[in-house]
């Protein structure tokens, strides 16, 4: 797997420093039912405002139903497919709009929609395994396709496998594999007791 680790301005853990969106997938290197598991599971304990657990996740194995998985491919923008192709699971992401507690609304799910995929981003590094969300991707499509109900929103698609080698990707991807990654200065982020005053490391 080929690492690109944060250059951060302290120390922050491995797991967080490690995680990025590569976009070269192994075709043949399918993720096991066991790894798929603990990927949901990580979601599934993220934080959430009541504990609703607003999330939702369809998932697209090509190894055990290539059929869902062609549904999944089918949503991504035609720029994305050409390498989220590769990827053995697709992932499409979904916040509902409604509390279960009293149906009202909630809105704070699509915040905690991002919590829970960023779990699935860590564990995937965790595992040795590459994850890569797209905001890509035809929502309304994804609603007939999926047969998805109406108090709900699509947020994402994530794609998940083993990393190739960037020499696989398309030459037009290849410069953004390889280059640094890259993040604005923090203090250009996080204020300091009011906007605009900016966090110095």
């Amino acid at each position: 797997m080929q690492p690109k680790l944060a250059k951060t301005q302290v120390a922050i853990h491995e797991l967080l420093a490690s995680r990025w969106s590569p976009r070269a997938f192994d075709p043949d290197k399918p993720v096991s039912h066991e790894q798929l598991t603990a990927l949901l599971e990580a979601a599934r304990w993220a934080p959430s405002c009541f504990n609703d657990q607003p999330w939702r996740y369809i998932v697209c194995d090509k190894s055990s139903d290539e059929s869902a998985w062609q549904n999944g491919l089918a949503v991504i923008a035609e720029k994305n497919q050409l390498w989220a192709k590769h990827a053995p699971i697709l992932l499409l992401s979904i916040a509902m709009q409604n509390f279960n507690h009293n149906g009202k609304a909630n809105r704070w799910s699509e915040y905690d929609t991002g919590a829970a995929s960023l779990g699935i981003c860590l564990q995937a590094t965790a595992l040795g395994l590459v994850a890569h969300q797209m905001g890509g991707f035809d929502a309304e499509q994804a609603r007939l396709r999926f047969n998805l109900p109406d108090d709900c929103t699509p947020m994402a698609m994530l794609a998940v496998g083993y990393q190739a080698d960037v020499a696989t990707l398309a030459e037009d991807f290849q410069a953004a594999e390889l280059a640094e990654r890259s993040r604005v200065e923090l203090e250009q982020r996080c204020y300091l007791g009011k906007w605009g005053e900016g966090f110095k490391s």
